[in-house]
């Protein structure tokens, strides 16, 4: 033990090692053969003193003790009051609870934010929270708020990420993070934390959302921090600290759903090359095994934003879960795209979004009618900026802000009805109508008419290729 380098107060802990109790042995290891650096960083925050007292303390104790003890005096890694911690019940978050306990000598208060994942991924989660070391566990139904003011806006914008993407999770993260800085300031938190890993978007977007609404609070994101480096070693903590471990089957993929969509990532999607396996779709059926007879839908929209589904008002939950189910009936919305990540990499993903792509192709098809050529094309250049700001966190950046304005403004004629064929997989647009719509048929008509004189295009041509003419004549010395 000669490598430790400390004062005459760690010397007589050194000398005490050998008759510790396992756990004082194992809390010796965690903590005084830390590296230097980290010993260095305690030092800052609290006294050799108190820690000789606290190692002596630890070795007739459980480890569930020793973490309580930590949380009163502190963490190894510092101090904070309370954490409030984006919680699923998996055993990643579940891990998570009695490591920011441990490291941060905090309380936790899990939150859970129902987004329309779906009512087995809640059940139970106040019993595995508290049996993993919490103090507490809130959950927030914010399924109509996540359609109404997340999706929808983007809906309205015509937003899809590298033409493909309809940007399911990226609109879900910020309304959860929104909510965590509401419920901290409830609970008297001074901290947030999250799951997410270090390779991915979304440690991004929560953590953009927290800047944005409340600088002041602290970010602990343990997957930047901790030794962990795969399920194994988390169960293996999990143990240590008495901590249960889901049973739950894992899944062989790495999954996220909400009201909008369900994402696919992780073992043969991770080889671009690798069809997706037929039964690794869980929102809609195989095309090859949908209906024969196709169905049609009327989506009313108001705005530019849908309100009714075959006459039927819903709100805006209601409407997109009964348009999930409906085409997911039909084997509609699949995507299967490699999408450049925010932090670098590329990244293939499978995506289903049955209610979600008959929405955007209702409203898409209804602004051919409200909206002119300028507009559409001005339009259709800032939902590219647009889909970019949501699927980097920047949801409530004012640039997104400013340009969801235009958007509203711009669509404001966007009223009428589109109705929809679904069949295998195919999304056909059939009819469409609006009060505001700029088709005339009496001008349209190949048929005469009065206010179109066909004879005009003579001169209109003449002028509009002047440019291309004065080139040719240059050119050919004209």
């Amino acid at each position: 033990m000669a490598q430790l380098q400390v004062s005459s107060p760690a010397s007589s802990i050194h000398a005490a090692i050998p008759s510790l109790h396992t756990t004082g042995r194992l809390l010796y290891n965690q903590f005084w053969k830390a590296k230097s650096s980290s010993f260095k960083e305690l030092g800052l925050r609290t006294s050799v003193g108190a820690n000789k007292l606290q190692v002596i303390k630890a070795a007739a104790r459980s480890e569930t003790e020793v973490v309580s003890e930590t949380v009163k005096g502190g963490g190894l890694r510092g101090k904070l009051n309370k954490v409030v911690l984006a919680y699923s019940g998996g055993l990643d978050t579940s891990v998570i609870v009695p490591w920011l306990r441990e490291n941060y000598g905090c309380e936790v208060v899990c939150f859970t934010a129902d987004v329309g994942q779906g009512i087995k991924e809640l059940d139970g989660l106040e019993q595995k929270a508290k049996a993993s070391g919490a103090c507490q566990l809130v959950v927030k139904d914010l399924k109509e708020e996540f359609v109404k003011d997340y999706i929808f806006p983007c809906l309205r914008a015509g937003a899809v990420y590298e033409r493909k993407y309809l940007l399911g999770t990226s609109m879900a993260r910020p309304v959860i993070a929104k909510a965590m800085v509401e419920v901290a300031k409830e609970v008297g938190a001074d901290a947030v934390s999250h799951g997410c890993t270090g390779k991915g978007n979304d440690q991004v977007r929560f953590e953009l959302t927290f800047f944005a609404l409340n600088p002041k609070l602290n970010v602990v994101a343990p997957w930047r921090e901790w030794d962990i480096t795969g399920r194994e070693d988390a169960i293996e903590y999990a143990k240590k600290h008495n901590i249960p471990v889901p049973v739950t089957k894992k899944s062989i993929y790495s999954r996220d759903r909400n009201l909008w969509h369900l994402s696919h990532e992780g073992d043969i999607l991770e080889d671009p090359a690798n069809e997706p396996k037929k039964d690794m779709y869980m929102m809609s059926v195989d095309p090859e095994d949908a209906p024969d007879q196709a169905e049609y839908v009327e989506i009313g929209i108001e705005s530019g934003l849908p309100v009714s589904v075959n006459g039927k008002r819903l709100s805006p939950a209601s409407l997109l879960a009964e348009l999930n189910e409906i085409g997911g009936k039909h084997g509609v919305g699949r995507i299967d795209m490699v999408e450049n990540r925010l932090v670098g990499m590329k990244s293939r993903g499978v995506y289903e979004t049955p209610g979600g792509t008959i929405l955007f192709a209702a409203a898409r098809e209804l602004e051919f009618l409200t909206l002119d050529r300028e507009t559409i094309q001005v339009k259709d250049s800032l939902a590219l900026k647009y889909a970019e700001l949501v699927y980097a966190g920047r949801w409530f950046d004012p640039l997104r802000e400013s340009m969801d304005a235009f958007m509203q403004k711009i669509t404001e004629t966007t009223t009428g009805s589109v109705t929809l064929k679904l069949y295998k997989g195919s999304v056909t647009v059939t009819s469409r109508t609006s009060p505001f719509s700029l088709y005339r048929q009496d001008i349209s008509s190949f048929e005469s008419g009065q206010i179109y004189d066909q004879a005009d295009a003579a001169g209109f041509i003449r002028l509009y290729g002047l440019p291309m003419r004065v080139r040719a004549m240059l050119e050919q010395g004209i």
